[in-house]
């Protein structure tokens, strides 16, 4: 079982990503599942938010909370500026 301190790391990692690009893979039930590609634009206390743009040259946000990411709802990639990719999960 996860501890407590494992919440606290993810919003740690989430914190020291804003601003880098990001894959999201999101969880949205009975089978279905999303992929998108953004920017992480800001961390908060119990949220964080990507900026995703699409073909249409439209700018959406998304926001999940860090729990998302402890029950493996939503899995984020971060993709450094060498094309590393480091998973919080």
């Amino acid at each position: 079982m996860l501890e407590k301190n494992s919440l606290t790391k993810i919003k740690k990692d989430v914190e020291d990503s804003v601003g880098k690009k990001v894959i999201l893979k999101a969880n949205k039930g009975r089978k279905k599942t999303t992929v998108r590609e953004g920017i992480l634009e800001s961390a908060y206390p119990s949220i964080f938010v990507v900026k995703i743009s699409n073909q249409y040259d439209s700018v959406r946000r998304v926001s999940y909370t860090y729990s998302d990411i402890l029950t493996e709802t939503v899995e984020v990639t971060i993709c450094d500026g060498e094309e590393r990719k480091i998973s919080i999960c």
